[in-house]
């Protein structure tokens, strides 16, 4: 982070030091193709200078083949003046190259020249050459030449230009030019000097040779070397320029900087603050696509910020079976008519859960005061609601609560009114029943009548008693009971009803199940709960062939009461949810059922538990400790 900062606060150096390589470059290309171009000025001086040497041997080789053309042409004559001028070759050569043509005897006495007496008068400030042919059947001719003429007649005129051709010799004079002046002047420009092959006779009588004669040429228009002085003014004007832009640069990064450090800190202040408010915000645009969401948000709907903002509706978050519902009313709210004092609604979680929120609309306005979309205000109200749907159903509770006990009032009343009519009924059916005995009455019909009589209406008084005595608020008792029996008497109070509503009843109660330390009361609530909420599991599954299964047998130190049907099942329910207080599958629970057997079971030391039974349905159990001394060995002794 430090480097990182550095750089960062060093960036208002780079235009300069960019600037600085890219004069540095473009100082160092005028420099390579200046050499570049010295290169091929070089190259070029080169071959020019050899052409032109090329050339010039073979002017002279040309000449000398005239000349020899000549001394063929005058083998056998007389030599004269007259001969030597009537020759078509005299007069050719004259009038290309040559200042005079003169035949010698053996002794090299003059027999002819022409011009006569050397009039030739046009070069004879610079050096002058020979050229020699032997003429049958003793003399010689000499052809004398101006190698400055040469030089005119054989360079071309484009090269004559371009360079200063010159002959030289060993001692670096100048033999011939092409230039006006004669002597040898420094050059001014790069030159190049080539031999010429072959020697060149300066004298006619002697073997003077000019052996180390050579051709030299010196370019007349010579590129300046380095770099030229525009490119130098140009730098020095461009690097002030470019130092004091740098220098506004770092000025204006600074500010900047000082700005962007201070929208960071308030972008920072407002991110925490949106962050850490427990109301969601979402901002939209006036289709409706998400441009911004924080934090809240995210964790309300359970998806990242990356994956909402940009998206357009539907949203993720509307739960499926309300789409068009959602739609329509976001249509409204995009319009502008969404309520000021908000509106409900639900959204789902991305687990799947549902969400009860309550969203405030506004406009999003920008810093130039123009609307561009819309800023919602998002309050999760799912725990209020749920504690609304809790406190409903505790008042409902509550007042159940109070019906029933009305109800159990009314009943306790009800069983003891009902107790002594019973009771006059038993005794007038064993008055009448002694009376007939008396008076020797033996009618089997009538009798056997009224024995069964006698026999309902004790059934009656018990069935009276044992709900009156149900119905009686009181501390529990534990005592020796016979748990069979308990099961027994409950199963009696709710057979009729199982047989009205077609559910058929197995009892397995095993004989060998010893007494127990038990409120034979309690432990008769647990079992009716258990079989009738079996049989309103069957009946809302609406099945034929419904059964509910009722058996009891010592496991270890335990009996164990079983109640099984054959409905739904549990349906991935555990007991744990279905004991806890108010939940209920029925419509019409209170959610208090489970939650008191599980409480009364445990407090006799027990365990309530709950599975899906085999082959399908629930299965309901619990199991109720034995004590040591009611075990059948302790009764025995």
């Amino acid at each position: 982070m430090p480097f990182r900062d550095a750089l960062t606060r060093s960036l208002w150096l780079a235009p300069l030091a960019l600037s600085l390589a890219f004069v540095l470059g473009v100082l160092a290309w005028v420099r390579a193709n200046e050499a570049d171009e010295q290169e091929l000025q070089h190259q070029t001086l080169i071959s020019d200078a050899l052409s032109t040497e090329a050339q010039l041997r073979g002017s002279i080789d040309e000449e000398r083949a005239h000349l020899r053309q000549l001394a063929a042409g005058l083998a056998g004559r007389v030599p004269s003046e007259a001969t030597l001028a009537a020759h078509p070759e005299v007069n050719d050569g004259l009038r290309r190259l040559w200042l005079s043509v003169t035949w010698l005897d053996g002794r090299n006495r003059v027999l002819a020249e022409v011009p006569a007496g050397s009039a030739a008068t046009r070069y004879e400030d610079g050096l002058s050459l020979h050229l020699t042919a032997p003429v049958a059947p003793d003399g010689v001719l000499v052809v004398r030449y101006a190698p400055a003429l040469l030089l005119k007649r054989g360079v071309p005129w484009w090269l004559a230009r371009k360079y200063d051709v010159q002959l030289v010799d060993s001692a670096d004079q100048v033999i011939a030019s092409t230039t006006d002046s004669p002597l040898r002047a420094a050059p001014g420009g790069p030159s190049y000097r080539v031999a010429l092959t072959g020697p060149l006779r300066a004298s006619p009588l002697a073997e003077s040779m000019l052996t180390d004669a050579a051709l030299e040429l010196t370019l007349r228009d010579a590129s300046v070397h380095g770099v030229g002085p525009l490119a130098w003014v140009l730098a020095a004007g461009f690097l002030p320029l470019i130092a004091a832009a740098s220098w506004l640069i770092r000025r204006q990064m600074r500010h900047v900087q000082r700005a962007e450090s201070a929208w960071r800190t308030e972008a920072a202040w407002r991110r925490a603050m949106e962050d850490s408010a427990l109301v969601a915000l979402r901002a939209r645009d006036f289709d409706g696509r998400l441009l911004y969401v924080n934090r809240t948000f995210c964790d309300m709907v359970g998806l990242p910020a990356e994956a909402l903002v940009g998206l357009l509706p539907p949203m993720p978050y509307w739960p499926p079976d309300a789409l068009d519902e959602l739609t329509e009313r976001n249509r409204r709210n995009l319009a502008g008519q969404a309520p000021r004092e908000g509106f409900e609604a639900r959204w789902q979680h991305a687990s799947g859960r549902a969400v009860d929120v309550v969203v405030f609309e506004s406009p999003l306005v920008d810093a130039a005061g123009r609307q561009i979309g819309w800023m919602g205000s998002i309050v999760d109200v799912t725990e209020r609601k749920r504690l609304e749907e809790r406190e409903r159903r505790e008042v409902e509770t509550l007042a159940h609560n109070a019906r029933l006990t009305m109800l159990g009032e009314v009943a306790s009343t009800l069983a003891h009114e009902l107790n002594q009519p019973l009771t006059a009924i038993a005794s007038y059916n064993a008055g009448i029943t002694n009376s007939l005995a008396k008076l020797g009455v033996q009618d089997e019909l009538v009798l056997g009548a009224l024995q069964r009589l006698g026999q309902q209406a004790q059934h009656a008084g018990r069935i009276v008693a044992r709900i009156r005595e149900f119905l009686t608020r009181r501390e529990p008792r534990h005592e020796r009971c016979d748990l069979n029996e308990v099961i027994s008497a409950a199963l009696d109070l709710l057979r009729r009803d199982l047989q009205r509503r077609g559910i058929t009843l197995d009892l397995h109660l095993a004989a060998s199940v010893p007494a127990v330390l038990a409120d034979a009361v309690l432990i008769e609530q647990v079992v009716i709960n258990l079989v009738r909420n079996a049989a309103d599991a069957l009946q809302a599954n609406n099945e034929s062939g419904a059964r509910i299964a009722v058996s009891s047998h010592v496991a270890g130190d335990f009996v164990r009461v079983d109640v099984r049907d054959n409905g739904p099942g549990l349906q991935g329910r555990r007991v744990e949810q279905l004991c806890a207080p108010f939940y209920s599958t029925k419509a019409e629970g209170m959610g208090m059922g489970l939650a008191i057997c599980r409480s009364i079971i445990e407090a006799h030391q027990g365990v309530l538990d709950a599975d899906e039974a085999t082959g399908g349905g629930a299965l309901f159990s619990f199991s109720l400790p034995l004590s040591r001394e009611l075990t059948p060995e302790a009764a025995h002794d």
